[in-house]
């Protein structure tokens, strides 16, 4: 059974012949898609029915194999704006890890295996799939994962994300080791949340998120931080004061499975705005019991002290009577050692909040006030990104 391996010499033919796949061609330079290692992507018009659903079950829904779920949202470039009407073609190997054929399919099709189907977002921009978890290539390095085509409504051509992969897969982290994710629509890296005899994972998807050549363009205002659906990454920030104190802790790694807000204060802080925002957000904390982890993150650079630093949180921890909030810093944004770099904050930016589920960004503000409206939007995005799922046990990994 061929298998679909990405290698260069592909990559390279698919660059050349990329204008050249289907009749969805640009025909200008302002609508051109890049569609570099878009291995298929065209094949998703075979076969798709005219009138496609927000749900779809896959062939292998009722073959043997671990029943899987996969939920999610489609977003416009902001990471905010639901996006109906957008087509997700996918496909994927079976219980075997083969893209096994069935004789009554398109000879051109059959490259993709019986496995495959299409879901168009609903008005909300929601959408679901059902299918079992496929299985790794026999005998190989790649992790399982599901092939992901996007066709937009007002876009000509069709593109691919990033594949669904999945945080418990054995081969994944030697495989993130050797490859860097390139976040085509937000991670594709999947959090699997267990209920009764089913695997269920959240995937949302930002139209055009570092898709080369994509036509539509975001608002920009002030840059800091990294874009809505991409990984929170990893990182270790000094404890003063609160649940891990005097540790050195990463937010993400000890704490990664709950909704979690960082809030970065760099050199320009204003402390009278400061405790308002950590009052404002202690008080998230406690509506929100244990389901949600808050972090101050103060990284002015000038005049670091680490003791003094240290004194400074603790003592306003202590004038706030904060419970639950962990108050951390780091020497700087740009800081290698706590890799406080990888956040990419704008230390010039008077505050950078970054929400985050199971790792994944969700919301992002910059340099907003502690206001009733601004406290209302932050609480409506927890609320707006809580999911269906978000209570369910995960399932134990061996």
């Amino acid at each position: 059974m061929k298998k679909l391996i990405l290698c260069k010499t592909i990559l390279y033919l698919l660059l050349i012949s990329c204008n050249e796949q289907t009749n969805h061609k640009p025909k200008n330079e302002s609508n051109k898609i890049v569609c570099n290692g878009c291995d298929g992507c065209e094949l998703m018009y075979i076969g798709m029915p005219k009138n496609i659903s927000s749900i779809d079950t896959s062939s292998g829904w009722k073959e043997k194999g671990q029943k899987l779920i996969i939920t999610g949202t489609t977003f416009q470039l902001d990471g905010k704006t639901p996006a109906p009407n957008v087509v997700i073609y996918y496909w994927q190997t079976d219980n075997n890890g083969y893209y096994s054929p069935k004789a009554e399919m398109d000879e051109k099709a059959k490259k993709h295996g019986h496995i495959r189907g299409w879901v168009k977002t609903d008005a909300n921009g929601k959408y679901t799939i059902k299918t079992i978890r496929p299985a790794p290539y026999p005998n190989d390095i790649l992790p399982a994962h599901i092939h992901l085509s996007i066709k937009e409504p007002d876009i000509e051509n069709e593109y691919h994300t990033d594949e669904i992969n999945f945080d418990d897969d054995k081969l994944l982290i030697p495989h993130l080791k050797k490859y860097r994710q390139e976040n085509r629509g937000g991670s594709g890296i999947t959090r699997i949340l267990l209920k009764d005899s089913l695997q269920i994972a959240e995937h949302d998807i930002i139209l055009g998120l570092n898709i080369p050549n994509y036509p539509k363009k975001r608002t920009l205002g002030k840059q800091s931080g990294l874009n809505i659906g991409e990984d929170q990454p990893s990182f270790l920030p000094f404890h003063a004061f609160g649940p891990d104190k005097a540790t050195q802790v990463c937010p993400v790694c000890k704490y990664g499975r709950y909704h979690g807000i960082i809030y970065y204060v760099g050199n320009n802080p204003n402390w009278k705005e400061i405790k308002l925002w950590l009052t404002f957000l202690e008080t998230e904390t406690v509506k929100r019991k244990n389901h949600l982890k808050v972090y101050f993150v103060y990284g002015n650079e000038n005049s670091y002290d680490k003791q003094k630093r240290q004194k400074q949180l603790e003592k306003l921890g202590i004038e706030l009577n904060i419970k639950n909030t962990a108050l951390t810093f780091v020497p700087s944004f740009s800081d290698q050692k706590t890799e406080a770099n990888l956040n990419k904050i704008n230390p010039s930016a008077e505050n950078t909040f970054i929400i985050y589920k199971h790792r994944s960004i969700v919301g992002k503000y910059v340099d907003i006030k502690p206001t009733t409206q601004n406290f209302n939007s932050l609480s409506k995005t927890l609320d707006r990104t809580k999911g269906d799922y978000f209570d369910l046990p995960e399932p134990k990994h061996e």
